[in-house]
């Protein structure tokens, strides 16, 4: 006898995946946010950055705070979907949170610890909505 019905999420298993879905949205609404903050201080030439003569990748202060006030804002606005469950969030999410880790990484240098860290949220924030399945959809 072949078992052809799926049984039924574990209730506990959708609200493990309900939270991290809502921890990711937080995670990338506060990375937003402070992408947001980094990229007005880029902006405002504020002196919390320091500057670095021998690295490989150097910018304009200007334009890279430009960046990161865009990212960041996108960040904010797609963590908003997450709180609504929207697929389109998710795909959104992951693509932007690796946004942050290239420009993150770039930026080393100037903000070095900050920088790393968040890497690091944006790391998780891929993880956690790369593993969340819909549990509307049958498994296959």
């Amino acid at each position: 006898m072949t078992a052809t019905h799926h049984a039924r999420p574990e209730p506990a298993k959708q609200h493990w995946a309900v939270g991290l879905m809502m921890f990711a949205a937080v995670m990338l609404a506060i990375v937003g946010m402070l992408d947001i903050f980094r990229g007005i201080m880029g902006i405002a030439h504020d002196n919390v950055f320091l500057t670095t003569s021998g690295y490989v990748f150097q910018y304009d202060l200007t334009g890279w705070g430009w960046v990161h006030l865009i990212l960041g804002a996108v960040a904010f606005v797609v963590s908003l979907g997450l709180f609504q469950v929207a697929t389109w969030a998710r795909v959104a999410g992951v693509v932007i949170a690796g946004f942050l880790i290239i420009a993150n990484f770039l930026s080393l240098p100037y903000y070095p610890v900050w920088s790393v860290l968040a890497i690091a949220i944006s790391g998780f924030v891929i993880w956690a909505l790369c593993v969340v399945r819909d549990e509307r959809r049958p498994a296959v």
